[in-house]
């Protein structure tokens, strides 16, 4: 049992089930993230963590107390939301303090949590300014100081950061983190962004249907997706998934691949068990970053294939090179590193590190697991 615990729960409006059947343990400390695209129930699971939405069956428990049909107030929960929710007529140190008046705090205790919250995220300056007077960033900071003051069990948060600019957003990204591992708080933090899902979780929670598709570390999830849309969801750019078929050679399973000039390439496969796939067909997973360049290549690897291909498209970024190659009639891309000359209509030499392929049932698009 964890800290907070959400057992088997379910959400109905009418005869529509939104959110089947999900079972998530939070322990304390811990910093979830429930991501996924829009429509997939990760707004409507956090607000019933709130108590802003009724539990159709199931439970929902803060430190062994279970919270159903609790009133939101007595939850011992702060929420942060995507638009601030401040009032614009009080001051800043008043919206961080009226919670807290309004639950009968004497006024050196609120003063207290004001001047410690305030100096923790640095906005000690503005404790007399009202909202209208502030940027995004610093309201986003009052909107999660209101939120510390309080101390809850459990922090909320839905899309805190999906008003702000981009280069706002990875500078909160990094607050929110730093704060996490200073105060050691319990959150679950809601985005459809799954770089912040990856940078700021110790645990995520891919959601897709109403259904939780998978649960684990960032780790997990990125290097082994239970499924293809876990996948093609988590990662920017998205996994490659790329049509092949098993083929023996030299007594070990290799993914036979059609290549850009329709002749077949024969990639090593780095999982034993998959001979018992020969002659059928998978879908090969393929993340960019195991696609480079030969000088480029994992050194460590005990798996590197080398693969010549005709670029179809490059993309300079900076720090990286992308380039679009086409492999079993699919657009795959690759990341090599800034340096590499590459042209589009020309072949190149690529290094493929298939101790980092993923394979998937095209059937069923679930992950065939190593044995």
């Amino acid at each position: 049992m964890g800290f907070l615990d959400i057992s088997n729960v379910t959400k109905s409006y009418g005869s529509v089930e939104v959110l089947h059947q999900v079972d998530i343990n939070v322990e304390e400390g811990e910093f979830l993230v429930l991501v996924g695209p829009s429509g997939c129930g990760k707004s409507t699971l956090l607000n019933m963590i709130a108590g802003l939405e009724d539990i159709t069956s199931g439970d929902i428990s803060i430190n062994g107390r279970v919270i159903n049909g609790v009133h939101p107030s007595k939850r011992n929960i702060a929420m942060v939301f995507q638009s601030y929710a401040l009032y614009p007529n009080m001051t800043v140190g008043q919206n961080m303090t009226f919670g807290l008046e309004m639950h009968g705090v004497p006024k050196a205790e609120r003063d207290r949590a004001l001047a410690d919250v305030s100096k923790l995220l640095q906005i000690e300056p503005f404790l007399d300014r009202k909202p209208g007077q502030l940027s995004g960033g610093q309201r986003q900071r009052v909107a999660m100081g209101r939120a510390l003051v309080r101390d809850p069990d459990v922090f909320l948060f839905d899309e805190p950061l999906s008003n702000l600019d981009a280069k706002l957003r990875v500078d909160m990204r990094t607050e929110i983190k730093k704060l996490h591992a200073k105060l050691k708080t319990t959150i679950v933090y809601v985005t459809h962004d799954q770089i912040e899902a990856l940078t700021l979780s110790t645990r995520i929670a891919v959601m897709n249907g109403g259904y939780v598709q998978q649960l684990g570390t960032p780790k997990e999830i990125y290097d082994t997706p239970k499924n293809v849309f876990v996948a093609t969801f988590m990662g920017s750019p998205a996994m490659n998934i790329v049509p092949a078929k098993v083929v023996p050679q030299d007594g070990e399973p290799h993914a036979e691949i059609k290549k850009s000039d329709g002749t077949t390439a024969h990639l090593k496969l780095s999982q034993p068990n998959l001979a018992t796939w020969d002659g059928k067909d998978i879908l090969l997973g393929l993340r960019p970053e195991a696609m480079t360049d030969v000088d480029g290549a994992d050194k460590n690897s005990r798996n590197i294939v080398k693969l010549n291909n005709t670029v179809d498209v490059t993309e300079p970024a900076g720090s990286d090179t992308f380039v679009t190659t086409t492999l079993g009639s699919k657009d795959v891309v690759a990341r090599l590193r800034a340096d590499v000359e590459v042209y589009a209509g020309q072949p190149f030499e690529f290094a493929v590190n298939m101790d980092k392929a993923v394979a998937f049932d095209p059937q069923t698009e679930e992950r065939i697991e190593a044995e």
